[in-house]
């Protein structure tokens, strides 16, 4: 009897450790794992190349000596964002918000689901509701990316699953136009009849973290929290640069129209400063993971804005010592035709085919099939700017980014520029909080592994 409760023994300790491992360290595998390109990016292989201007420096800058340096693999957005792209980040926010606002109306008025009116967008998970508790990720969602701030509701399921109505003839309730009518500006505010959405609601919360000081930290009395940052953010476009950006100029339409009208759906969003950028970046972070969660997958990496040498580098498409992305050193080809969106000849806006922006798959794209990385619009970078950068910062994956300098990097040039805005080893910067008609933004994400170089690619 002995002898056969230790071989039971021996044989539970060998079901307790084993998946047929048979008892040997073969690691512990996680979720699967499938790359794929994300939608409308294109992988830029990474490599080393000389960093800096490839000609005299003829405005004297001394900002941009030459310099080798080594980028990892990333993928890129194979345009500038869209207002059709931003606009889907707006929407989800302000759809968010209004969900979330009627959520509580109903719940301050007993309202439960199931009930008519306001009762139908009431929290699932309200007393008396049984089986709709909220799972961490939910929560997580619901509590840091709303936007609206402590509200005392954290932590509570909105119903999903019902259609939000804009049409004010079909609301269901005064309950629900109440919610409704503190979304919009005031009657006082109206322009030709017309209540449009207050844009300064329209708030996304992002988090921001300090890796570099948390993991310089010596200070045993800070946490990881203290290096964690939530910043609230307005996300509508600035429309009125269109106004400021120009004196004596009828720019009127473009105010109007250019962020809101289908028309210009394909054509890259301005207005936004660097913090919008951000929150823009860690929305779409947001979303895409979202759905991996729901389809138990691995989660991606984070998409951000471009570092200054990921963003020269691809401008590149892997041309030594080139001026422009096509090459150079003309910004015409060999038929007279001007090869990106500038402002040419002295101020003939209409010279290149185009008086302000173009679409954002304009022109011909350059070797890593990366469009307008000349022109067009000026691109945020997650860099800040320092004249002297390039002398101290690293040679691999370099990126210099002080959290108290608000001079942030911008490249490319855009449709307001001269030809010297457009060299790839140009530098520019604008001021964080600044927001102008000529500058955007594209995103990027790391490549996950080493095994796409571009000495890889060619050998």
């Amino acid at each position: 009897m002995k002898k056969l409760f230790v071989l039971l023994a021996v044989v539970a300790l060998f079901a307790s450790c084993g998946k047929g491992d048979r008892g040997m360290v073969t690691g512990e595998r996680g979720k699967k794992w499938h790359p794929e390109k994300p939608y409308g990016m294109t992988l830029v292989p990474g490599g080393a190349f000389i960093m800096g201007k490839s000609d005299d420096d003829i405005a004297a800058t001394r900002n941009a000596p030459t310099k080798t340096v080594t980028v990892p693999s990333y993928y890129m957005d194979e345009t500038e964002i869209t207002n059709a792209e931003y606009r889907q980040f707006v929407y989800w926010t302000r759809d968010s918000l209004f969900r979330t606002n009627l959520a509580i109306m109903a719940d301050e008025n007993g309202a439960l689901p199931g009930d008519d009116g306001i009762g139908e967008f009431a929290f699932l998970d309200s007393e008396g509701v049984e089986g709709e508790e909220l799972t961490p990720w939910e929560q997580y969602v619901q509590d840091n990316y709303v936007g609206l701030g402590p509200t005392g509701y954290e932590g509570r399921k909105l119903n999903h699953d019902i259609d939000l109505i804009w049409d004010t003839e079909d609301m269901p309730d005064e309950f629900y136009a109440e919610v409704y009518d503190n979304m919009i500006i005031p009657f006082e505010e109206a322009y030709n009849g017309e209540r449009t959405i207050d844009t300064e609601k329209i708030i996304f919360t992002y988090t921001s973290l300090d890796v570099n000081a948390a993991a310089r930290n010596r200070d045993e009395s800070k946490s990881r929290k203290d290096f964690i940052e939530q910043v609230p953010v307005k996300i509508y476009p600035d429309t009125t640069v269109w106004i400021r950006d120009f004196n004596y100029s009828y720019n009127e339409p473009m105010h109007n129209d250019y962020f809101y009208h289908e028309a210009y759906s394909d054509y890259p969003v301005v207005g936004v400063n660097w913090n919008q950028a951000k929150a823009f970046c860690q929305w779409r972070t947001l979303y895409h993971n979202a759905y991996r969660k729901q389809r138990n997958v691995e989660r991606v990496n984070e998409y951000r804005l471009p570092t200054e040498a990921e963003w020269e580098y691809a401008a590149r498409g892997g041309l030594e010592g080139a001026t422009y992305p096509w090459g150079g050193p003309y910004a015409k080809n060999d038929r007279g035709c001007f090869l990106a969106n500038f402002k040419p000849l002295r101020g003939d806006y209409a010279a290149d085919q185009a008086l302000y922006t173009v679409e954002a798959d304009a022109y011909e794209p350059n070797e890593y099939n990366l469009y307008n990385m000349a022109g067009n619009v000026s691109e945020w970078v997650n860099s800040s700017y320092e004249a002297g950068a390039y002398e101290h910062m690293s040679s691999m994956s370099p990126v210099v980014n002080d959290a108290s300098n608000k001079r942030k990097g911008v490249r490319g040039g855009s449709w307001k520029d001269v030809s010297y805005f457009l060299q790839v080893g140009t530098r520019d910067y604008e001021y964080q909080d600044s927001a102008r008609s000529y500058i955007g933004f594209r995103t990027v994400q790391s490549y996950m592994g080493t095994d796409v170089t571009l000495n890889a690619a060619t050998n």
